[in-house]
């Protein structure tokens, strides 16, 4: 008989050139290693069964082998060392390790129905080692330094598969998912079967220590990510068969693979990964992380533009019943600091500064400690200038000379036009929170500058010919410079800021601390009856 056509590795249908030959052919896995079955029927009626699948596996189902001169041959305890040896020493080399074994079987035990040809249980005892085949799999170019890059990033990367935990572990030492030869132990490298013995509570206990699962089974992923979404991890599976769409599921995101993956694996996650090349993670990284950010910048800056903008309002309302900050002019600021701000901040590019910070947790407030101390700096600064300006504006200006009207029209434009460009220039401190640096990278992103440029030039389109429209009057160079000096200073006051240490603890927990306190202690006017009472 001759093989037209074999795919032992890929799984493919085997075909014969023989005429008259039926074929039947079995999918199959039991958890311990992928196996694949093939039956066909030889003319003369004979039976055999092929059996490709996990090495170590197949050859506890085999009891004779074919030796060189092609006979065969029992397989005694000495042969049985030998295989073992070989599989071991292919495993530590990362070399995916095949058996291919067969059977003969009578031909008048094989069921007759197609139907019961589906459900009959392929026999896999008393086999025949033809071969065993070392496969070698080698890590995609960039793998290991897109791991390393999902460490730095505070992104833990384990590998769960059905291969030889011997090949699993070499494999994870090439590719940087196992620092050294001494990781490669117990917890952190286990098997699947040991995994799916141990209780929930066990494999929650040991889930957050596991780097490398071998010889496991699609319901040992599945139990990995609920024990480790148990402990509160944010989980990302990565997968490409049927048999991984619980997993994906259940997964906190779930990313398929667009080339290799079932349209299953794909329905059931959430991202699909064209190129199959997990250093498209990191990318899946950068940019998740790119958008949190640029959000909290955003926030940092409409915050700071609308506590100084109340407070400047409102102190000079109270104070004196005159606000120098009317209606139109509070329309364009928040026309700019809305719409161009949030563009100019929503569109910056992701940075390598954003993969050596931590993962944020599920209950971290949007509002960090850094966004408040950056955010109540400037407000206060601004508050505090402007307001000097308001109320002593008139002497600091030099306009005692001037009508009453006039040298309130000129202060009032000059505290409009100082707080635009505060906010101006308080757009680049918003770019980089935690950096000194604000300028690192700007001239990556056009679209930042165009959008300062057109907010300058509108400015001071607004200021110089339609003052009537926003109840402004033209400044003279001086007033302008005043304003441009104003904004300046904001920069190294950022600069400054960042140097003043923030507490690790979110700042609504102390508020929350002291209300409970505050909450538990008794009132003086009882404490001494309780007292009374208890002694």
């Amino acid at each position: 008989m001759r093989v037209a056509s074999v795919d032992l590795f890929l799984g493919s249908v085997v075909t014969f050139s023989v005429p008259g030959v039926v074929v039947f052919v079995s999918y199959g896995g039991d958890g311990n290693g992928d196996f694949r079955r093939r039956l066909y029927v030889k003319p003369d009626s004979q039976v055999h069964i092929h059996w490709k699948g996990a090495a170590e596996i197949v050859l506890a189902s085999c009891t004779e082998y074919i030796d060189a001169s092609g006979n065969i041959v029992p397989l005694d305890q000495v042969k049985v060392s030998f295989f073992r040896n070989a599989i071991e020493d292919m495993a530590a080399s990362s070399l995916r390790c095949v058996a291919i074994a067969y059977r003969t079987y009578d031909m008048d035990k094989v069921p007759a129905d197609e139907q019961q040809k589906t459900q009959w249980a392929l026999p896999q005892d008393d086999l025949v080692l033809l071969a065993i085949v070392g496969i070698k799999d080698p890590c995609r170019p960039g793998v290991r330094d897109a791991v390393r890059l999902c460490q730095n990033a505070g992104v833990k990367v384990r590998m769960v598969t059905g291969d030889n935990p011997q090949t699993a572990k070499a494999i994870a030492l090439e590719c940087g998912i196992l620092s050294s030869a001494e990781d490669a132990v117990e917890p952190y490298v286990i098997e699947g079967r040991v995994f799916r013995n141990y209780s929930d509570a066990e494999r929650e206990k040991i889930a957050e220590k596991i780097l490398v699962m071998g010889r496991s089974s699609p319901n040992d992923k599945l139990l990995l990510v609920q024990a480790l979404k148990r402990k509160g991890h944010v989980v990302a599976v990565t997968g490409d068969g049927t048999n991984d769409a619980p997993a994906l599921h259940e997964a906190d995101i779930g990313l398929s693979m667009g080339i290799q993956g079932t349209e299953v694996a794909k329905e059931s996650s959430d991202i699909i990964i064209l190129d199959d090349n997990f250093a498209s993670v990191v990318k899946v990284v950068r940019w998740g992380r790119s958008v949190y950010a640029n959000i909290q910048k955003f926030i940092q800056f409409q915050l700071t533009v609308n506590v100084a903008a109340l407070v400047i309002n409102v102190v000079a309302a109270i104070s004196s019943g005159d606000v120098p900050l009317n209606a139109v002019q509070l329309l364009w600021v928040n026309l700019i600091m809305d719409t161009l701000g949030a563009l100019a901040l929503a569109t910056e590019p992701p940075t390598d500064h954003l993969m050596h910070r931590n993962p944020v947790g599920r209950r971290e407030p949007l509002i960090t400690n850094i966004m408040w101390r950056n955010l109540l700096i400037q407000a206060a600064y601004q508050v505090s200038v402007l307001l000097v300006l308001n109320f002593r504006g008139r002497s600091l200006l030099g306009l005692e000379h001037e009508t009453p009207q006039r040298a309130n029209n000129v202060k009032n434009t000059l505290i409009f036009n100082a707080f635009v460009f505060c906010q101006i220039f308080n757009e680049f401190n918003a770019r980089k929170p935690d950096e000194f640096n604000v300028f690192k990278g700007i001239t990556k992103n056009h679209l930042f500058i165009a959008i300062v440029g057109i907010t300058l030039v509108l400015q001071v389109i607004i200021i110089e010919f339609v003052g009537k429209f926003t109840s402004t009057v033209r400044l003279n160079w001086k007033q302008w410079l005043i304003s441009a000096v104003i904004a300046f200073i904001s920069w190294p006051l950022a600069a400054v800021g960042k140097l003043i240490p923030v507490p690790q603890t979110p700042l609504h927990k102390f508020f929350t601390r002291i209300f409970h306190r505050s909450a538990r202690s008794p009132s003086k006017n009882h404490s001494p009856a309780c007292s009374s009472s208890l002694s």
